[in-house]
C-alpha cells in the first residue's frame, strides 16, 4: 500500500492540445479511487501517466514522498488490468498468470503455489490448462486479474476493465474487484465512464471533464451534492429534472414553502425520487401531462410532459402500488400536479451549488 498524491499534473501533446490540465489530489494507503468522466475527458491518460505510460508535461506525482515521475513503469509496482484484458493468445491460463513471476525468475515451486493460490481465489483452478480463446469474457477478466494480483503490486490500475462484458457479467466482476480490493487492501485507481461502476465501487469519486476536475467526494456527496450541473447530470440513473427558477415556479404546488435561496438561483434540480406526484380529480388545473409509465418490478418511473419540460418521477412499487389513488388515477395522458420534497431541492446560481 502506498500514498499517492498528484500535484496539478498536466499532459499536453505536441500538437498543443491540453489532455490534462493542473490535476491535484490525494489517494489514501488502500483506498479504491474512481477517474469517472466521459470519452476524452483525460481519466484514461491520467491513469496511464500514473502508471508510467505516458509522459508528464508538467506537475509531480509522488508515491508516499518519493516524486517518480522519471520511474520506469517496470519500477512502480504497478498492477494494470486492461480492457481487452491483454492475454498471451498463445499460452495456458495457467502460463499467463505465471508470467510475471517467470520473467523475475522466481523459483519454480514458488511459481506454482503462486499461481494455485489465486487460481482459488478467481475460481479457476479447472481452466488452468485451457487457452484465452477458450475463455469466457468474465473469465478472460479474472485471468487478467490473476496476472496482475501475483505480482504483489503497491497500486492496482485498472482501465475501463468491465466495458466488454455483457450488464450481468458487469456486475458480477464489480463484486469480484471489490471483493479482491478489500482482501489485499492495495491503493487501487479505477477509470470508468459508468457512473453506475463509480457509485457502487469507489471509496472516492474524482469526475472530470475536458481534463479539468468537476468535483471530488465520495458517492453519496456527488450524488446528494453536486457542486455543479455537469455533475448533477452525469450522476444518477435516472437523470435529475433541472428547471430554471421561472419554471420550477410555475410548475411546483404553489401552497408549499420553498427556500429562500429560490429567489437569487438560477436553476433548480431535484431527483426523481424527490418529487411527489399529486392528483386532484377533475379540477386540477395543470399543464402537466403523464406522457409514460414504466414498471421496473421494483419501482415505477412516471414521464411527465410540461410545456417546455421532460419531468421524471421514482417512485418504489409498495409507494405506488399500496396508494390507492396513485395507482388507480395515475395513466397515460393523466393530468397531475407535483409536490418537490422541499429538503431535497439543489438550488445553483448559473452553474455553483448554492450551500
Amino acid at each position: 500500500m502506498v500514498n499517492i498524491k498528484l500535484d496539478n499534473l498536466c499532459k499536453r501533446y505536441d500538437n498543443g492540445f491540453d489532455a490534462v490540465k493542473n490535476i491535484s489530489f490525494d489517494i489514501k494507503k488502500g483506498h479504491f479511487l474512481v477517474l469517472l468522466g466521459p470519452s476524452g475527458c483525460g481519466k484514461s491518460t491520467l491513469l496511464r501517466m500514473i502508471a508510467g505510460l505516458e509522459e508528464i508535461t508538467d506537475g509531480k506525482l509522488r508515491f508516499e514522498d518519493k516524486v517518480v515521475n522519471d520511474l520506469a513503469p517496470k519500477d512502480r509496482k504497478i498492477g494494470m488490468v486492461f480492457q481487452n484484458y491483454a492475454l498471451y493468445p498463445h499460452l495456458s491460463v495457467y502460463e499467463n498468470i505465471a508470467f510475471p513471476l517467470k520473467v523475475n525468475k522466481t523459483p519454480k515451486q514458488e511459481i506454482i503455489d503462486e499461481v494455485n493460490k489465486i487460481a482459488e481465489m478467481l475460481n479457476l483452478s479447472e481452466k488452468l490448462n485451457l487457452k484465452p480463446k477458450q475463455l469466457s469474457g468474465g473469465q478472460k477478466q479474472r485471468v487478467a486479474l490473476g496476472r496482475a494480483l501475483i505480482r504483489k503490486p503497491n497500486i492496482f490500475l485498472f482501465d475501463e476493465p468491465l466495458s466488454n462484458l455483457d450488464a450481468q457479467l458487469r456486475v458480477q466482476m464489480r463484486n469480484e474487484i471489490i471483493k479482491i480490493h478489500r482482501e489485499n487492501n492495495t491503493t487501487s485507481i479505477y477509470v470508468t465512464h459508468d457512473q453506475t461502476e463509480a457509485m457502487t465501487m469507489a471509496d472516492e469519486i474524482v469526475l472530470l471533464k475536458d481534463g479539468e476536475i468537476q468535483q471530488i467526494g465520495t458517492p453519496n456527496e456527488l450524488y446528494n451534492f453536486p457542486h455543479n450541473i455537469f455533475v448533477a447530470e452525469f450522476i444518477g440513473t435516472p437523470g435529475i429534472n433541472i428547471f430554471t427558477t421561472e419554471e420550477f415556479l410555475k410548475l411546483i404546488n404553489q401552497e408549499q414553502t420553498i427556500d429562500t435561496k429560490i429567489e437569487i438561483c438560477k436553476y433548480v434540480a431535484i431527483r426523481p425520487e424527490n418529487l411527489l406526484i399529486k392528483v386532484n380529480g377533475l379540477n386540477l388545473k395543470s399543464d402537466l401531462i403523464v406522457e409514460n409509465i414504466e414498471n421496473m418490478g421494483y419501482e415505477f418511473l412516471i414521464y411527465i410532459r410540461s410545456q417546455t419540460n421532460q419531468i421524471i418521477v421514482r417512485l418504489s412499487a409498495v409507494e405506488f402500488q399500496n396508494d390507492e389513488m396513485l395507482f388507480d388515477k395515475i395513466k397515460i395522458g393523466t393530468n397531475v400536479e407535483l409536490i418537490p420534497k422541499s429538503n431535497n431541492i439543489l438550488f445553483y446560481d448559473k452553474d455553483k451549488l448554492l450551500i
